[in-house]
């Protein structure tokens, strides 16, 4: 089976940063180096996804002694959609599913008739709806409760 359009690893190894800097948040700037030994993301390309952030206002970063890169604004308010967006472009399945890239797609015959164009609106705004909902700090917490749930003792009743 296939996917219908996969994440960039651009966009995975951002998220996988973004959590990590969220799980530090108030303890000021993480180094590149410790965040790609311990997400497992090749450095040269951290540091390019890291700076596109920046850029982007996600991340501010201090140079020297104690520097490094944090979030620059609360892990509350960054979403997932924000980041695949900037990264990957649309969420879209298909270029006439989009809103902000629509193209009609080359195989159309035409778009008033077509039964599959409103199922990937459909699919785009689902999709929208979960990741523009799902902030840093939703999945955070979602990893802090799998972590803990792990590690619970077993009881054992008779």
């Amino acid at each position: 089976m296939r996917l219908m359009r996969a994440l960039s690893k651009k966009s995975t190894y951002a998220m996988r940063a973004l959590i990590a800097l969220a799980r530090h948040e108030g303890h000021g700037p993480v180094l590149i180096a410790d965040l790609a030994e311990k997400e497992r993301i090749p450095r040269k390309f951290l540091e390019a996804v890291l700076l596109e952030l920046k850029n982007a206002g996600f991340l501010e970063s201090k140079k020297g002694k104690g520097g490094g890169y944090s979030l620059a604004r609360s892990a509350a308010q960054i979403s997932l959609g924000q980041v695949i967006r900037l990264l990957d472009g649309t969420l879209a399945p298909m270029p006439c599913a989009s809103e902000r890239a629509f193209k009609k797609c080359d195989e159309c015959v035409s778009l008033a008739t077509c039964g599959i164009h409103p199922v990937m609106r459909k699919v785009r705004d689902e999709t929208a709806r979960i990741l523009d909902g799902t902030s840093l700090e939703d999945v955070r917490r979602h990893e802090d409760a799998l972590q803990r749930q792990r590690h619970a003792p077993w009881v054992y009743e008779i």
